[in-house]
C-alpha cells in the first residue's frame, strides 16, 4: 500500500445516515491509527434525515462523489511548463532537448493558446521564406538572444524591420544594386560595405566576427533608425540561425487542440489516445489555464482510486466506476453481496443492525478515545438504521453501543430519535422521485433486478398524503429504468407497520406470496414489518 496516497472511505448510492456516518467516523479512525490520509466521501445526495445529524453535531457534510474511475488527476503526468507566445522557436527546441520531449505548450497568461512540435521547428527550419522574420513580426530581443547578439543601436523592444535578409558579401558597389529599405543586413569588419548598407536604408545591420563599429556608423545608424547589433558568431552562423528567431506564435497549432482535465475518465482518455496517436496531450483546467502533458507513456503509471466501503458491499449499490478502484476494506453489516477483489482484504461483516455499531467496536478494540461528536454520529446511525430497536436486524451489541455513545454524545435516545425521524419525514418540498431515490437500494435476484426504497415516518397521516404520488411515479420509472420491478416500503415507526407499494410485471403477485396476502389486495400493510435487509429482501427473493 502506498501510504502517500489518499484513501477514501464511501458509503453506497443514495446514502442514508448510517453510510455517511460511519464514513466519516471511520475515515477519522483510521487517520489516527495510520496517518492523516483517509478522506469521508458520499455517493449521493444527503437526506433530510442525516442533514439534520451533521447540523445537530456541527459535522462537516462529505464531499459528493458519484464515479471512482480511474482520472487523470490519478496519473503522474508531466508537469512541464509551457512558453509564451513570442519565444523564440530556438528556446523552444532547447526547452524540448533540456526535458526530453517533442511538444511544448504555448501559453499566454497562463491560459493554453497553442502547441509547438518539432516537426513544426523543422518546418519553419526548411522554409526559405527570406521575409519570414517580418511577416512572423520577430522582435529585437528574439534576434539578439538567438544569434548571441548585444544590442548597439536601437531599443530591444522594436519588432524586426519589414525587409528581406541578406548577407553583405560582395562590393559595395555590387551590393548597391540588391540591397532595398528595411533589409536587413549581415556585414562583416568592411566600413565601406557597413555604409552602403545605412547609404542604401536598411532597417537592421548585424556586425558578424566580432566586427568592429565606428562611431561614425554608429551616429548615421542612429539617424536612419536603423538597428544595429553585433556579435562574435561568423556570418554562416548567423544567417543560419537568425530564422531561429521567429516567435512560437507564428508556427504553432492553435486550432482543434484535443486537450484533457484532471477530472477526465482514463478509460476515454486513453481511447482518444489510441485514436489520435499524438505523443502529448495538454492538461488543462476547467478555465483554459495549463497544467501539464500527458503521454501515452504515462498511462503505464495509473494509480487506481483506493476505497474503503462502508455499509454495502453489492456493486449495483456502490459508486460507478467501482470495477475500476482499489478496494482496500468493506465494513458491513448486510449479507455478502456482489463485490469481487482482485487480492485479499480485510472485510469485516457482522449480523448486527448497523455498520456504526462494527465502528464503534473498532474505537474500543484500538482504545481510540470517542469524542462527543463522533459519538453523536454513530449514535445518530445506530438509531436510524434500528429504528430506535424496534427492528429485527437490532441485536443486543446495538443497543448497548448506541446507550453508551448517547451518554458521551450527552443525548437522550427517545427525544432525541423523535426529532430526527421528524426531521426526515418532511415531505413538503420534495418530489417523488426524491422521495424515492432518498434511501433506494437494487438488488439481484436470479434473473430479476429489483429496486426497493424505503422511508421511514413518525406519522401515518403523512405517509397516507403521499400514497396516491408515489404510485404514479413509479408506474412511469418502472418502464425507464433497468430494474424489472420496483417496490417502495413505506414504514410508520410509531405503528411498527409499513404499506408496500409494487410496479412491474409480477411485483403484486411476488409481494402476495412474499407474505401469504390474498390475491388483488389493494392496500398490502404488513404489521410488524420494519427491515428492508431482514424482512423484505429475504421473503421477496426467495419467491423470485
Amino acid at each position: 500500500m502506498d501510504n502517500n496516497r489518499k484513501v477514501w472511505v464511501i458509503g453506497h448510492k443514495n446514502p442514508d445516515t448510517d453510510s455517511v456516518c460511519s464514513a466519516i467516523c471511520y475515515a477519522a479512525l483510521k487517520n489516527k491509527l495510520e496517518g492523516n490520509r483517509f478522506e469521508a466521501k458520499r455517493a449521493g445526495k444527503i437526506n433530510q434525515e442525516t442533514a439534520f445529524v451533521l447540523k445537530y453535531f456541527g459535522a462537516e457534510e462529505p464531499e459528493l462523489v458519484e464515479d471512482v474511475s480511474t482520472q487523470v488527476k490519478d496519473v503522474e503526468w508531466r508537469r512541464m511548463e509551457g512558453i509564451t507566445t513570442d519565444t523564440s522557436i530556438r528556446k523552444a527546441w532547447q526547452r524540448m532537448q533540456d526535458v526530453g520531449v517533442e511538444t511544448v505548450p504555448v501559453v499566454k497568461k497562463k491560459k493554453l493558446v497553442g502547441l509547438v512540435t518539432l516537426k513544426d521547428i523543422a518546418g519553419a527550419y526548411l522554409d526559405e521564406d527570406n521575409r519570414g522574420l517580418a511577416r512572423a513580426h520577430t522582435t529585437v530581443k528574439n534576434i539578439i538572444e538567438t544569434i548571441d547578439g548585444k544590442l548597439i543601436v536601437g531599443d530591444i523592444k522594436d519588432v524586426c524591420p519589414d525587409g528581406k535578409v541578406l548577407v553583405a558579401a560582395s562590393a559595395p558597389e555590387v551590393m548597391e544594386s540588391f540591397i532595398e529599405k528595411n533589409d536587413i543586413v549581415l556585414v562583416g569588419n568592411r566600413y565601406e560595405v557597413q555604409l552602403c548598407a545605412l547609404e542604401m536604408n536598411a532597417g537592421m545591420i548585424i556586425a558578424c566576427c566580432g566586427a568592429t563599429v565606428s562611431a561614425t556608423v554608429k551616429k548615421m545608424a542612429e539617424e536612419k533608425g536603423c538597428i544595429l547589433i553585433g556579435t562574435k558568431n561568423d556570418t554562416y552562423t548567423v544567417s543560419h540561425l537568425i530564422n531561429q528567431s521567429i516567435p512560437a506564435e507564428q508556427i504553432m497549432t492553435g486550432e482543434n487542440l484535443v486537450t484533457f482535465t484532471p477530472d477526465d475518465l482514463m478509460e476515454e482518455v486513453a481511447e482518444t489516445m489510441a485514436r489520435l496517436r499524438h505523443r502529448y496531450f495538454p492538461i488543462i483546467d476547467h478555465s483554459g489555464y495549463y497544467l501539464g502533458m500527458l503521454s501515452r507513456r504515462n498511462l503505464l503509471g495509473m494509480k487506481p482510486k483506493q476505497l474503503i466501503l462502508v455499509d454495502h458491499n453489492e456493486k449495483s449499490q456502490a459508486c460507478d466506476g467501482i470495477e475500476n478502484a482499489e478496494i482496500l476494506e468493506i465494513i458491513d453489516h448486510h449479507r455478502i453481496g456482489t463485490i469481487s477483489t482482485f487480492s485479499p482484504i480485510y472485510f469485516r461483516n457482522q449480523p448486527v443492525g448497523c455498520t456504526a455499531t462494527i465502528i464503534y467496536q473498532m474505537y474500543l478494540e484500538e482504545k481510540i478515545p470517542i469524542d462527543k461528536v463522533t459519538a453523536g454520529l454513530l449514535c445518530s446511525a445506530i438509531i436510524s438504521d434500528t429504528l430506535l430497536f424496534r427492528s429485527p436486524t437490532c441485536t443486543i451489541h446495538d443497543r448497548q453501543a448506541a446507550e453508551k455513545l448517547a451518554l458521551i454524545a450527552q443525548i437522550n435516545p427517545e427525544k432525541y430519535a423523535n426529532e430526527m425521524f421528524i426531521a426526515g419525514s418532511d415531505f413538503s418540498s420534495k418530489s417523488a422521485e426524491q422521495i424515492f431515490r432518498q434511501d433506494y437500494k437494487e438488488f439481484a435476484a436470479g434473473e430479476h433486478l429489483l429496486g426497493v426504497a424505503q422511508i421511514n415516518c413518525m406519522s401515518r397521516e403523512l405517509l397516507d398524503g403521499i400514497r396516491d404520488r408515489m404510485k404514479k411515479y413509479m408506474a412511469t420509472a418502472v418502464k425507464k429504468q433497468s430494474t424489472d420491478l420496483l417496490f417502495f416500503i413505506m414504514t410508520s415507526i410509531p405503528d411498527e407497520d409499513s404499506e408496500i407499494l409494487a410496479a412491474g410485471a409480477g411485483a403484486q403477485e411476488a409481494l402476495e406470496k412474499a407474505f401469504g396476502i390474498p390475491a388483488g389486495t389493494d392496500k398490502i400493510l404488513i404489521k410488524g414489518l420494519v427491515s428492508r435487509k431482514k424482512q423484505f429482501i429475504p421473503s421477496v427473493t426467495g419467491v423470485l
